[in-house]
C-alpha cells in the first residue's frame, strides 16, 4: 500500500496539515477543512459507508458529507486546517487494532481506512462530550486535531483522564467515565454541560493521546465577557 507523503506545519498552536498526493492518489478529508491545493487536484464530495453512517458522523460532530481529493495525472499538494487552533496527529492503522476520535477529531485518512462512528448511550452523555465516538478500521494513514497541543500517553494497566481532555486512543484500551470522588448533584449538573468533575478511567495496554487545553474551560472563560442586555434597557424599551 502507497503510504500518503505529509508534513505537518505550525504545531502545536496553529497545526496545519500538508499533503503530497502522488498521480492518482487520493485522499478522504472532512468537509470544509481543504485550505489550498493544486487546480488539477479534483475534488468529489460524498457519503461513505452509506447513509446512515453518514447521519450517524452528522450527530457525533462531524460533516454529513466528506471529501474526496484526487491527483489526476500527475502529483499534487493540497494544504488541510482543522476547525480550530491546535495540533495535528498522523496515525497509520496497521489493521490489527482500531483508533476511537473523540467527535470533531477526525481530519483526514486514506480511502482504505473505514470511518464508522460507535454509540456510546449514557457513557458518552455523562462524559459532557458527545453521545458519539468515531471510530477508524483498516488499512491506511489517519490524520486527527485538537484544540492545544497532542501529548501521546503509553497507558499499561490504567490511567484516569479528565474528559474533556481526550482526543484519540488505540481500541485495545477499555475504557468507562465515571465521577471524581464526592461530586454533589449540583457538580454533577455542571459536569454534564462542561465536562468538569467527571473522568474517563482505561485499562488495558495501548496508546492514549489527550490535548493540552479543553474548549470548554475557553467558552466559560469567553461567557463572562458576553453582552448582555440589561433589565432598564428592555423596561424603557418597552415604554
Amino acid at each position: 500500500m502507497n503510504k500518503i507523503a505529509y508534513n505537518i506545519e505550525h504545531s502545536p498552536a496553529y497545526a496545519s496539515l500538508k499533503v503530497q498526493l502522488q498521480a492518482h492518489q487520493t485522499v478522504v478529508v472532512e468537509s470544509g477543512a481543504m485550505a489550498a491545493m493544486d487546480p488539477w487536484i479534483e475534488m468529489k464530495a460524498k457519503t461513505r459507508g452509506g447513509l446512515m453512517k453518514s447521519v450517524a458522523r452528522m450527530f457525533a460532530g462531524e460533516s454529513l458529507f466528506l471529501s474526496d481529493f484526487t491527483a489526476k495525472d500527475k502529483p499534487g499538494q493540497l494544504y488541510i486546517s482543522p476547525g480550530v487552533p491546535g495540533d495535528v496527529q498522523h496515525y497509520y492503522l496497521d489493521g490489527s487494532k482500531g483508533l476511537m476520535v473523540q467527535s470533531s477529531g477526525f481530519l483526514a485518512s486514506s480511502v482504505t481506512v473505514e470511518i464508522d462512528t460507535k454509540f456510546q448511550g449514557f457513557k458518552g452523555f455523562f462524559s459532557g462530550e458527545s453521545l458519539f465516538l468515531l471510530r477508524a478500521i483498516g488499512e491506511g494513514d489517519i490524520w486527527f486535531s485538537s484544540y492545544g497541543g497532542i501529548v501521546e500517553i503509553p497507558v499499561t494497566g490504567e490511567y484516569v483522564v479528565d474528559t474533556g481532555y481526550i482526543v484519540a486512543f488505540e481500541d485495545t484500551l477499555n475504557y468507562k467515565v465515571e465521577m471524581i470522588g464526592g461530586l454533589s448533584f449540583r457538580g454533577l449538573k455542571t459536569g454534564v454541560l462542561g465536562g468538569e468533575g467527571l473522568v474517563c478511567r482505561f485499562t488495558g495496554t495501548g496508546k492514549l493521546w489527550i490535548q493540552s487545553r479543553q474548549l470548554y474551560n475557553l467558552i466559560n472563560y469567553l461567557n463572562v465577557f458576553r453582552p448582555v442586555e440589561s433589565s432598564s434597557s428592555s423596561s424603557s424599551s418597552d415604554g
